[in-house]
């Protein structure tokens, strides 16, 4: 039997035409996209451009210049690593060399199995906490390599 497709489809045109005619209509059109599939698909780019009477340049520059806005899916857990220049002073590159190193995955990258994304994130507001990191969107301050690992392993679960 033919994988039916026209529904996630249907659900996505109808994500952005909610937000046609609306003040920040492309924000929140995006922000409703990334929130339903976890990436905004580079098929949709012509639809968005159209849809909001924008060129499809300037559809991926919003896309590109927003971290929260991502063109491919994320892991099932996102852990974002400071590199402000606080956390640097504390281990930040150390604790970054750790994760992608037991990953096995560069910054921006997810584990082939989709368990786990590390991203480089510039200030999380806890300077006097450093090395922060944020893990699936709750701060944590004074990582250790051997926190981190305890993160990784409960992907595992």
């Amino acid at each position: 039997m033919a994988e039916n497709t026209s529904q996630p489809r249907r659900m996505n045109d109808d994500l952005i035409t909610a937000h046609v005619g609306e003040t920040g209509g492309l924000m929140r059109a995006l922000n409703a996209l990334q929130q339903h599939d976890g990436y905004i698909d580079a098929a949709l780019v012509p639809k968005l451009a159209k849809a909001f009477n924008i060129t499809k340049a300037e559809v991926k520059g919003v896309i590109s210049f927003y971290d929260d806005f991502t063109k491919a899916p994320k892991g099932k857990h996102v852990i974002r690593i400071c590199q402000a220049e606080a956390c640097q002073a504390v281990g930040s590159r150390g604790l970054t060399a750790a994760a992608i190193e037991k990953l096995g995955i560069g910054l921006g990258e997810t584990t082939p199995d989709g368990r786990v994304t590390v991203e480089a994130v510039y200030c999380l507001g806890l300077c006097a906490s450093g090395p922060a990191a944020m893990v699936d969107g709750q701060l944590k301050g004074r990582v250790s390599a051997h926190l981190f690992d305890a993160y990784a392993e409960e992907g595992e679960a």
